[in-house]
């Protein structure tokens, strides 16, 4: 059946949805400025609205801060229909909604935390068919009322598209694997015409593949852009012992908003009381508060003027704040590509923002251990490949490449340097490390089964080269791929790279070590050192061996983001 509705012709036939040609420039333009005051699409953007206008499925992969969420608004609004959106968060859902009231748009949320009364109003309105957009967590597809209501919607032609927002979280791949995203399959089944919308901040090659397959997107649009964010100015630091002053005066500096990231509920908790006590206007937020609660913190930081909000990296996924000037990590993070999407919460006005990393050598062991408590379905490859990123992301904070140049190297986007991170204003020295890493291999190459890493690096520890930087060597092997390790990087052996380096030196060349190495404890309880020979008694076997290091020199070549030998 053809008919007219909004000056667009349209046609509309069961469980097909709405399928229209093309709308004018004009009324996209008009409707933009009407409804988000904006006289102008940002890239990316006006591609995906015209795509998903003609009925066609889209891949959106577009930075934080570029307009993700317009792209299934504007259609709803062009349309006068209706757009159903998966999203994962409860927050997130809120959060969309409430923006979208303030500009006069009717949207609602779906989600088991409604009052009964929410629920007849959400029912009026779509009876009504007032409603714009509706927000639904994935596993409400599992109850049979949430597939009678998409049926409803499509018999009714109220359909305009279905948006699948965070879209990387369906693939085993991503960084943010949530099993639940795995049902969104069925959407295909359940709504064979609807056109489909996937849409991401970071999403490498693989995930675009797996995103595609798994929601069956048919001929789809694939619209990817850069991730790089010029505006921001990426430093990683070593952390010290006790960084409330450097954060003090981080969050005191910044402009606008601050997040402060830190991986435990406790961690949350007792940082926002820290700096509750130097004055700091300071909120909390993690799964463990109470929903009023965390509504209510999320309140305070979207509407307060200079917030300080501690919390754990679930918080700020498509949280609208433009001017975060500082996000701080106190921690090392999981992943290149999850730390893309919590930096890139800073600066979303396009003005000049900082995003900070502290970490430790011990920070890989603490995230290896919650990565193998994780349990899901396909947990032995996710912990693989988390602790795969989890060794990028190590390689990247230790390395001496452009932080932001190495960050998108990770997840497949090549580009120049930023010329403004903390390495492209103060380049760090590449030395020759083979002389230091020889007796470190012939150690492990007599230990079949491996040597404990703090071990190792006690045993060769003195007061000159303290264990720290000992570990860091290894690490630095590791990356190099002369030395194989387990997960948490605790247990160490002689790769058959290695072996071939022990036979043939090469050219080693590293990142010159940090300062900061020589400031930590010398583990002196461990630490046992001679003048020709150490004595490694930490095998598996038990096997003590002695190993007189030869002194020739040897180099290494540095390839971002990791080393590489050549």
């Amino acid at each position: 059946m053809f008919y007219c509705r909004y000056g667009l012709a349209v046609s509309r036939s069961k469980k097909e949805g709405l399928v229209i040609s093309p709308p004018s420039a004009d009324l996209l333009i008009e409707t933009l400025r009407n409804s988000f005051g904006h006289t102008d699409f940002r890239p990316g953007q006006r591609e995906v609205v015209e795509a998903l206008l003609s009925g066609r499925d889209c891949l959106a992969v577009l930075p934080t801060g570029a307009g993700k969420s317009l792209c299934y608004q504007l259609p709803a609004l062009v349309r006068q229909a209706l757009v159903v959106v998966i999203s994962p968060l409860v927050a997130l859902m809120q959060d969309q909604v409430a923006q979208l009231r303030r500009r006069g748009i009717a949207a609602a949320c779906l989600h088991g935390g409604l009052s009964q009364e929410e629920h007849q109003q959400l029912q009026q309105q779509l009876q009504q068919r007032h409603l714009r957009l509706l927000y639904l967590a994935p596993e409400r597809l599992k109850g049979e009322s949430c597939r009678r209501l998409l049926e409803e919607l499509i018999d009714q032609g109220q359909l305009v598209a279905i948006a699948v927002d965070e879209a990387h979280c369906i693939s085993a791949w991503g960084h943010d694997f949530r099993p639940d995203y795995r049902r969104l399959g069925q959407l295909r089944q359940l709504c064979p015409g609807v056109p489909l919308v996937a849409l991401s901040a970071t999403a490498p090659a693989r995930v675009r593949a797996d995103v595609i397959r798994l929601l069956e997107l048919r001929r789809p649009l694939i619209q990817v852009r850069s991730a790089r964010r010029p505006n921001l100015v990426y430093q990683m630091l070593w952390r010290p012992e006790d960084p409330l002053e450097l954060v003090l005066e981080k969050a005191q500096a910044a402009r606008g908003a601050v997040l402060i990231y830190t991986r435990t509920r406790r961690g949350v908790e007792r940082w926002a009381n820290l700096l509750r006590k130097h004055n700091l206007p300071v909120l909390a937020y993690h799964a463990g508060m109470d929903p009023e609660s965390r509504l209510l913190a999320l309140q305070q930081f979207q509407q307060e003027p200079q917030p300080v909000l501690v919390a754990t990296v679930a918080f700020g996924m498509g949280v609208d704040r433009p001017d975060v000037g500082l996000v701080l990590h106190l921690e090392l993070p999981s992943s290149p590509e999850g730390y893309l999407q919590e930096s890139g919460r800073a600066g979303r006005d396009g003005k000049p923002a900082e995003v900070v990393v502290l970490f430790r050598d011990g920070d890989r062991s603490g995230l290896a251990w919650a990565i193998n408590a994780a349990k899901d379905p396909d947990s032995k490859l996710r912990n693989r490949l988390s602790h795969q990123q989890l060794r990028l992301m190590e390689s990247v904070a230790e390395g001496a490449q452009c932080r932001q140049q190495a960050l998108l190297a990770a997840v497949g986007e090549l580009t120049a340097p930023c010329g403004q991170c903390d390495r492209c204003r103060r380049p760090v020295s590449l030395i020759d490390g083979s002389s230091d890493a020889i007796p470190l291999l012939k150690a492990l190459a007599a230990a079949p089964k491996g040597l404990d890493s703090a071990a190792l690096g006690a045993d060769l520890a003195s007061a000159e080269e303290p264990a720290p930087l000992w570990r860091w060597r290894l690490r630095r092997l590791v990356e190099a791929e002369l030395v194989a390790d387990n997960d948490c990087g605790k247990r160490l052996w002689l790769s058959e790279a290695g072996e071939r380096f022990l036979r043939q030196p090469r050219p080693l060349r590293w990142p010159q070590a940090p300062a900061d190495l020589w400031d930590q404890p010398l583990c002196s309880d461990l630490s046992r050192h001679t003048d020709a020979t150490r004595s490694f008694s930490n095998s598996w076997d038990g096997i003590s061996q002695a190993f007189q290091a030869p002194a020739g020199p040897v180099t290494l070549s540095f390839l971002a983001p990791q080393l590489t030998a050549t």
